[in-house]
């Protein structure tokens, strides 16, 4: 075996504490500056936690002195330094399963943490329900700015038993291998292990082969896991670098491996959970992706393209047909052309929520279509499903002025449903993107069906009243029918938007304000107050073009 213990065997057994129960397996490598409080996170859940095996895949920062100082400090720490670097977060891991002394155990990232109370949520979960594994909420923590999103939070809204996996298919969609606690002999006893070497999105395989050796799963919505996101690092994280090719490449193989480890379970019970693996490739993973395709290069575009294209024809209908909407139409334009095309449009499908931008045409027959040429690709569910889920397309435009903003909204007709269902009212509502809370409401009616087929709306946002940051634009559209839908607006281009003005206003003089269309389209605003906020944004501007210019990047 290719590692070996760094400290003396004194000190590699776990806590005789009568309540230890669980293992926690840290892996690092050359993460020097993140990997202590990791550790430390771990030692704080206090006596259930009976030891801490820090794996270090043969770092050469420093890393191996720091993790052995924290074992000299507190026994429970046992640490593993691999002679060489296994390439991946797969092989430190299983080195860890395989160094487990106590009946449970955990997973932690270097450059993440536990919350306080995470084992011992986890650990009662399991002991009360007779369970191989327990399962809690994961939140996402965006660097350096705080802002936390949870991770699949419908599964983990209530505590509750799922004595089989294919009863909750939904699990499928919860890939993470750190948000649960493991009974280790069931881990063993069914060879439940990540691939070995460098092989990106491991925790897909691991997830398949725990959910298809069927264990009992207790699920709790306590936090449990914090995952640092930190996109502003100099060197992304495996699964954040979305740059290259061979990234969409890994997730593909990864997804593929997962499906192939489900439908080979015993029993019914695989094939339900591999169909709906498949399902929430087309929903998530091809939505994220897709979404991405127009700040690509055209070679990026064609060879995605073909790569896509070629999985997915190993996709049966039944498979199409398990997807929502929105997805399963990304697929069926991707299966129907050879060559990339219409990127902006399904940028916009891929939204979430949705949107579907013209043109609207039909065939022949009168069934909606997405385009003449493409006919084979038929939008009939448009006709049919309830206005709340229809991907209603909302323009933005946000002009600046002193005082005040004002956000003109044209909502378009969509095969006649919007008419239908009569357009009322709209809530337009700021969300601060860091802190995630309301900043300002308003309500604006919309006016008659004009010529082109929009409804238009206008409201004043009083933008010198808010704090600096990132402002989402969130909408609520409301019918004469009684029905509402959640949505967001198109940012629109054009002479005289999506560009950075500064205008009077506000407590502070002056306001930076700049409209800008987030990845996926949506409008959004950024708020620079005062004087001071001015000059940063113009300072930063100024250093990204010398940037430019030179060929330099940060560090």
């Amino acid at each position: 075996m290719d590692r070996t213990l760094s400290q003396p065997p004194a000190q590699n057994r776990p806590s005789h504490h009568p309540h230890a129960q669980v293992s926690v397996v840290v892996i690092g490598y050359n993460d020097v500056a993140h990997i202590a409080d990791a550790v430390r996170s771990a030692l704080a859940q206090g006596p259930v936690v009976g030891e801490v095996i820090a794996v270090d895949d043969c770092s050469t920062d420093g890393s191996g002195a720091l993790l052995a100082a924290l074992a000299e400090r507190d026994r429970r720490v046992r640490v593993i330094r691999r002679a060489t670097n296994s390439g991946g977060c797969g092989t430190p891991r299983n080195d860890g399963i395989d160094a487990a002394a106590l009946p449970y155990l955990m997973f932690l990232d270097s450059d993440d943490v536990l919350p306080p109370g995470a084992a011992d949520a986890l650990y009662a979960a399991a002991a009360a329900r007779d369970a191989e594994v327990a399962a809690g909420l994961c939140v996402r923590r965006e660097l350096p700015s705080g802002r936390e999103v949870p991770w699949q939070p419908e599964l983990y809204a209530t505590a509750r038993l799922v004595p089989r996996p294919e009863l909750r298919t939904r699990l499928v969609h919860d890939t993470l291998c750190v948000d649960k606690l493991y009974c280790t002999d069931f881990l063993r006893k069914h060879d439940v292990r990540f691939p070995e070497g460098r092989f990106i999105y491991e925790d897909f395989v691991f997830c398949a082969r725990m959910l298809a050796a069927a264990p009992r799963i207790a699920l709790i919505p306590d936090t449990v896991y914090v995952w640092h996101v930190r996109r502003a690092a100099t060197k992304l994280s495996i699964s954040l670098d979305r740059s290259g090719i061979t990234n969409w490449q890994a997730r593909m193989e990864a997804h593929r491996r997962s499906v192939e480890i489900l439908r080979g379970a015993p029993g019914t019970g695989g094939k339900r959970l591999a169909r709906a693996a498949r399902a929430k490739f087309i929903d998530h993973e091809l939505r994220m992706y897709a979404r991405e395709l127009t700040s690509r290069g055209a070679e990026y575009r064609r060879e995605w393209w073909s790569l896509t294209r070629a999985y997915l024809a190993t996709f049966d209908t039944a498979d199409l047909d398990a997807a929502p909407a929105p997805g399963r139409v990304i697929a069926r334009v991707v299966l129907a052309s050879a060559e990339p095309r219409d990127l902006t449009r399904l940028k916009e499908v891929a939204a979430r929520p949705a949107r579907l931008p013209p043109p609207y045409p039909r065939a022949a027959d009168a069934t909606p279509i997405w385009a003449d040429d493409l006919p084979q690709v038929t939008l009939e569910h448009l006709l049919v499903r309830p206005v709340r889920l229809l991907p209603l397309a909302v323009d933005g435009e946000l002009r600046p002025r002193p005082g005040s903003a004002r956000l003109t909204l044209r909502l378009r007709e969509l095969y006649g449903r919007v008419a239908d269902a009569g357009p009322g009212t709209v809530d337009v509502e700021l969300i601060h993107r860091q802190s995630g809370l309301p900043g300002q409401r308003r309500t604006a009616a919309f006016g008659a069906a004009r010529a082109d087929g929009t409804w238009s709306a206008e409201v004043l946002l009083d933008l010198a009243a808010l704090q600096g940051g990132v402002w989402d634009v969130r909408l609520r559209l409301h019918f004469a029918d009684g029905t509402a839908r959640e949505a967001t607006a198109r940012a629109v281009a054009g002479p005289g938007l999506l560009r950075r003005t500064v205008v009077p206003g506000g407590r502070r003089g002056v306001l930076l304000v700049q409209p800008y269309a987030t990845q996926a389209g949506s409008l959004s605003v950024r708020l620079a107050p005062g004087v001071r906020g001015v000059a940063g944004v113009a300072k930063r501007r100024l250093t990204r073009l010398v940037r430019t210019l030179t060929g330099t990047t940060a560090h």
